[in-house]
């Protein structure tokens, strides 16, 4: 555990022990989670505030979905952001939590999440000051948790546009379906991770126990636009390996049927042809198609 003062403007100060709050500014308090064993004490020694044993049992959670959360005594916001490798896909993911009292946050983080260090590291060589409250430095560290997603966007889409290049290279086979398979179900989960981010953010916005101020606002409006940006680009990924792929089967097909041209036919041929390729051992995972429209569809088939 670190412990921090923070004063507005200045450069924070860390503490090695604390047994009351100070009388200036408020109190940041940043666990590793495999170290955070009865961190709730603190709250309790600093405030008089009792943790909810749920919310608890959720700080605990390395891959806890984005969520947001509220009692008489703090904000509970959980954001899913990178875990330290974001250079490759499948990508990991890693939550942090963030408990959000008067003058007092808590975060509980994994060790591999760099983006309280990113903070750090700027408040200390001059880049960033104390804000005025625990809401506004939650908002910094997710600003670099975003800012992270949003560099792995220009790789990923590169990455996938690579593959489907040479999905329709006639000069040379394609062997890379694992992959390609990979990239899409990639695309889908991180269309979903956006999902649940902006709607734990509008729900911290909507329900949070304090009033926000006009730069609050905007700052946790560029988040939000930051986030719905991402999700875009993952559906234009998803929808650009789907088409890349009914090229390259409508290419090498002598006479396509309407099996074919129907979305539900052509994706279990789909799903049928690349079980095919060598290599290639498990299954297409849902949603692509159900053994059904499977079976329906090759029975269609001339």
């Amino acid at each position: 555990m670190e412990i921090f003062q923070l004063v507005r403007g200045e450069p924070p100060r860390r503490l090695e022990t604390l047994e009351r709050l100070p009388d200036e500014g408020f109190v940041w308090l940043d666990f590793v989670r495999d170290e955070a064993g009865g961190w709730e004490s603190w709250p309790r020694k600093l405030l008089g505030s009792e943790v909810d044993r749920r919310h608890l049992k959720d700080s605990l959670e390395a891959t806890h979905k984005s969520f947001f959360d509220i009692t008489p005594d703090y904000d509970l916001l959980i954001f899913e952001g990178l875990g330290s490798d974001a250079t490759c896909y499948p990508f990991e993911t890693r939550s942090a939590a963030f408990f959000i009292f008067d003058r007092l946050l808590v975060s509980v983080r994994a060790r591999e999440n760099p983006s309280s260090g990113i903070l750090k590291q700027r408040f200390s060589d001059g880049r960033a000051k104390s804000p005025a409250n625990a809401r506004v430095l939650t908002q910094m560290v997710l600003d670099i948790m975003v800012e992270r997603f949003l560099g792995i966007r220009d790789a990923f889409t590169q990455r996938l546009d690579t593959l489907q290049e040479d999905l329709l290279d006639p000069k040379s086979p394609f062997n890379d379906w694992q992959q390609l398979l990979t990239g899409r179900r990639e695309a889908r989960r991180l269309e979903s991770l956006c999902d649940d981010q902006v709607n734990a953010l509008d729900a911290w916005h909507r329900d949070s126990r304090l009033e926000w101020s006009n730069p609050e606002e905007t700052r946790l409006r560029d988040a939000t636009e930051h986030i719905s940006r991402l999700r875009h680009a993952a559906i234009d990924i998803e929808r650009n390996t789907e088409a890349a792929v009914q090229l390259y089967f409508a290419s090498i097909s002598p006479r396509p049927n309407e099996t074919v041209r129907s979305p539900p036919g052509f994706t279990a041929i789909v799903n049928a042809s690349i079980c095919a390729v060598p290599g290639t051992v498990r299954p297409v995972p849902k949603p692509w198609a159900s053994p059904s429209t499977m079976a329906r569809s090759r029975s269609s088939m001339p």
